[in-house]
């Protein structure tokens, strides 16, 4: 077992609206964003399991199935969306948001380094 204090976990400044603090273990990652209202996380897809989970604020979620429509969702504080593999997704902060995402396996590409469109 390994306790974890998010106070202690580094703050990333990934643009001037967007920050991340990462926890990864063996099979998952954990994500606490910070999005200001205005922040965009561009279209992108991904192999693993995503569950978003906001905390407070709102996020606009647009999600491709593949045929070319677009489903729109916006998450609400106290609301989460599971996005499947594979599934394209762009996220927009409609105000000041919190998320706690978790990804299953965990992000081997943002271990890397291979994480551009979060930038």
């Amino acid at each position: 077992m390994k306790h974890i204090r998010w106070n202690d976990v580094p703050v990333e400044q990934l643009t001037k609206l967007a920050t991340r603090q990462v926890l990864h273990t063996e099979r998952m990652t954990l994500v606490r964003l910070v999005l200001r209202r205005g922040a965009v996380v561009a279209l992108h897809s991904h192999e693993n399991e995503q569950i978003s989970t906001v905390v407070k604020g709102a996020l606009r979620f647009e999600l491709g199935d593949g045929t070319g429509e677009n489903t729109v969702i916006t998450l609400l504080a106290g609301e989460s969306l599971a996005i499947p593999p594979h599934v394209s997704h762009a996220v927009t902060a409609e105000e000041d948001t919190e998320v706690t995402d978790v990804f299953s396996p965990r992000r081997e590409d943002w271990i890397r380094g291979d994480d551009a469109y979060l930038r």
